[in-house]
């Protein structure tokens, strides 16, 4: 426990946090965008495979969030968290031993559980300790973890395809490549608090109709999310006159996500949370219809970099919100929170990839991601306008 309590900079615990999110969000969950058009191929995984496999990916997700929700002790949640830095480098390298698909079912379970552990109690763990800090309690710059996710695992792939076309090899090097951000990842971890053991659940500071808005519009968010996040690669290769862009256009979502917190984080500090909230899903859902009504290189690419600029927003925002309303244990609230953005993600992949394989094509599914990001925004400019300021 003293090396939990040894003293650290801010930029040593952001550093940390962002390191941790590579690992939890980037190899357990991103790695599969980009390697699925190989697992496909190679491996014979169908359409209706690829959604099943990403919905069980986000069950664990949803059931790490669930845990997340009753986890009242800060060293248990601190725990979970550093367990999940180490399963993520385990589950990634697991997916190259079999081609078994109950086996990759087991190892996407496994890897949701990881992302929970870094979205959720590694974002909670920071934003408690800047706020002790009497630091901003933002977490721009500890988001900016998820598009270094894409990033790596974007250029990641791309290269290894170059060196090992074998799919298997690829889900090892990428497992290796993960070791270089578990050592900060690990070393910097967010101090325990000295002589804390349980920590109180804060009082709610909104009322429940603004809790149950928020996870309407947040379920939207997560359907908004998970149908690009899953299918992005794919659907650029299939369109013929972008076949070997996928890759290309999913490295465009990282690095329009990476600058993307900074600018969300002033943008709210101008006209609040929900209004940048609404911006963001605005703009969101122009980059999710864009592809369908063109197939050109040029709407694929503007659509990913409106993908990656406006996802992170949603994110970032809304559980710094929460997060802020819950100061004894922001963790906690967020879980709770995100259980409905988990629920989009399970759901979603199934009838996109289901849709997919019937029509042929994603455009379907697209138009209705449209629509359920639009009852979100519905939701959203619903508040009550003392709301609206926040």
């Amino acid at each position: 426990m003293s090396e939990l309590r040894r003293v650290l900079q801010p930029w040593q615990v952001l550093t940390g946090g962002i390191c941790g999110l590579v690992l939890t969000i980037g190899l357990a969950r991103f790695a599969y965008t980009p390697l699925l058009p190989s697992l496909q191929a190679q491996a014979g995984l169908t359409d209706a495979g690829a959604g099943g496999l990403a919905a069980i990916n986000y069950a664990g997700y949803m059931t790490g969030a669930l845990a997340t929700a009753w986890i009242d002790d800060v060293r248990w949640r601190h725990r979970m968290y550093s367990m999940g830095l180490w399963l993520a480098i385990v589950t990634t390298a697991a997916m190259a031993l079999t081609d078994w698909i109950p086996s990759w079912a087991l190892w996407r379970f496994l890897g949701g559980l990881c992302g929970a552990a870094g979205m959720l109690l590694g974002s909670g763990l920071v934003l408690g300790w800047l706020m002790r800090q009497g630091r901003r309690p933002e977490l721009g710059v500890f988001f900016m973890g998820i598009g270094l996710s894409i990033v790596v695992t974007a250029l990641g792939s791309w290269g290894l395809a170059q060196l090992w076309p074998l799919w298997s090899f690829q889900w090892l090097a990428l497992a290796a490549v993960g070791l270089v951000f578990f050592i900060p990842a690990w070393r910097w971890r967010p101090p325990v608090p000295p002589q804390v053991a349980l920590e109180s659940l804060a009082a709610p500071t909104v009322s429940k109709r603004w809790l149950l808005t928020m996870a309407g519009s947040y379920f939207a968010a997560g359907w908004g999310f998970v149908i690009s996040a899953t299918f992005i690669v794919t659907m650029v290769e299939r369109e013929p006159a972008l076949a070997g862009k996928g890759t290309w256009a999913w490295a465009l979502v990282g690095m329009a996500a990476l600058p993307a917190v900074f600018v969300w984080d002033r943008v709210a500090r101008r006209i609040g949370d929900t209004r940048a909230l609404l911006l963001a899903f605005g703009l969101q859902t122009c980059a999710i219809v864009l592809p369908v009504l063109s197939g050109s290189l040029a709407a694929a690419l503007v659509g990913a970099v409106g993908y990656g600029a406006t996802f992170i927003g949603i994110v970032s925002l809304t559980l710094a919100l929460v997060g802020r309303r819950s100061p004894n244990n922001p963790g906690k609230a967020m879980a709770r929170l995100t259980l409905s953005y988990g629920a989009a993600q399970i759901i979603a992949p199934v009838v996109a990839g289901a849709m997919a394989q019937a029509t042929g094509t994603f455009h379907g599914a697209l138009w209705v991601t449209a629509g359920v990001m639009a009852a979100g925004m519905a939701l959203l400019a619903s508040l009550p306008e003392e709301q609206l300021k926040n």
